[in-house]
């Protein structure tokens, strides 16, 4: 693994130095909290460009001895045994840096908001919907993450048509953002009295939760309409319109919000569901203008690409853009085995970052 070059770590060096000593000198509150981000952001990188170069030195060292006439032979002997694991340990230390210096996305961090909807299938496409939705629920909870609806409407045997979540947690959006698309399913469903396997859909989209600094909304931008709620809910959806339609008029993205009782909570929700989709929409124009016409596969959020399958009669998984299969279809669906899918999706996302800077 090639290093990084000794000009971009001393840049790095150079202002974790700076932002340090700023912060130190009793700055501004506004540059007290972007200094404590950044260096947040600066300190695993600096840890690592430290434990690289010690690694470096060390290697160098051994070197030294071997190419000096001078050393004896039981000290040439000893560094000829150690040079491999010392060559070894370096090339470590810089593969793990170089992952630490690639691009970053800057929604990471972020918490997300989850849409889950049925697509082909009907009923039993309802019914995957719910499954994929308690899965995603079931993670976070693994994760201690915090899962709060915002809009649902069931299917008409069971399972949703759709529904809309917020995920609440550090570095939500960074383990989440590549389950968008569409997933699909294989199974025979209770009504199938031939026992034939059924293919069904649902779509899936992850949007990183934007704040009211990463997109700015005029109000006079906007079209609210309140009604009452939709679907089960007794005597209060009878008499209570809390129920939030947000229209933004210059995109005409639409959203809608019903979960809570109080109409001031359903249009707080409704406006960061907005402003979600509208960062979404913003990301996604700066993405296809970066990658024009090599936009890579893992990652790209197409949401019209299928890119998962769930095989119940076979138990097995499988995620079409890395080719990977895991027989483990009930550990998936149920949370627990969703990290080997979601490692090996961030792990093929960090070799094709890693060639795209030349560093593999």
């Amino acid at each position: 693994m090639p290093a990084p070059s000794d000009q971009k770590l001393e840049a790095i060096l150079a202002r974790h130095a700076v932002a340090t000593a700023t912060l130190n000198g009793s700055p501004d509150p506004e540059t007290f909290v972007a200094l404590s981000r950044e260096l947040a952001e600066l300190e695993p990188v600096v840890g690592a460009i430290l434990a690289y170069r010690q690694k470096a030195d060390d290697l160098a060292g051994l070197e030294a001895l071997l190419a000096d006439p001078a050393t004896d032979r039981e000290m040439r002997g000893l560094a000829e045994e150690e040079k491999p694991g010392a060559a070894a340990a370096c090339d470590e230390a810089a593969s793990a840096l170089n992952l630490l210096l690639l691009p970053r996305d800057a929604a990471d961090e972020k918490s997300a908001i989850l849409e889950v909807r049925a697509g082909t299938g009907g009923d039993e496409a309802a019914l995957f919907a719910g499954d994929l939705f308690r899965m995603y629920a079931r993670y976070a909870e693994q994760n201690g993450w915090r899962v709060e609806v915002m809009s649902e409407s069931e299917g008409t045997s069971g399972g949703l048509k759709e529904v809309v979540a917020s995920i609440e947690g550090r570095g939500v959006f960074a383990r989440l953002k590549f389950e968008s698309g569409v997933h699909r399913v294989q199974r025979v469903p209770a009504t199938e009295a031939s026992g034939r396997i059924h293919t069904s859909a649902a779509t899936v989209a992850v949007l990183p939760e934007a704040e009211e600094v990463d997109v700015a909304i005029d109000e006079s931008d906007l079209k609210i309409d309140r009604m009452r709620a939709q679907g089960a809910g007794g005597q209060h959806v009878n008499k209570t319109e809390s129920a939030v339609r947000i229209t933004h008029m210059p995109t005409g993205i639409v959203v809608f919000v019903q979960e809570e009782r109080s109409q001031h909570k359903n249009r707080a929700r409704g406006m960061a569901l907005l402003r979600a989709k509208l960062y979404d929409r913003e990301r996604s124009a700066k993405d296809a203008a970066r990658a024009a016409d090599r936009r890579s596969q893992v990652g790209s959020g197409d949401r019209s690409e299928r890119i998962r399958t769930y095989n119940f009669p076979q138990g097995r998984v499988t995620d079409h853009r890395i080719n990977l299969t895991l027989y483990k279809l009930e550990e998936v669906l149920a949370g627990t085995a969703l990290d080997e899918v979601v490692d090996a999706l961030v792990t093929e996302h960090q070799a094709e970052l890693l060639a795209a800077e030349g560093m593999t």
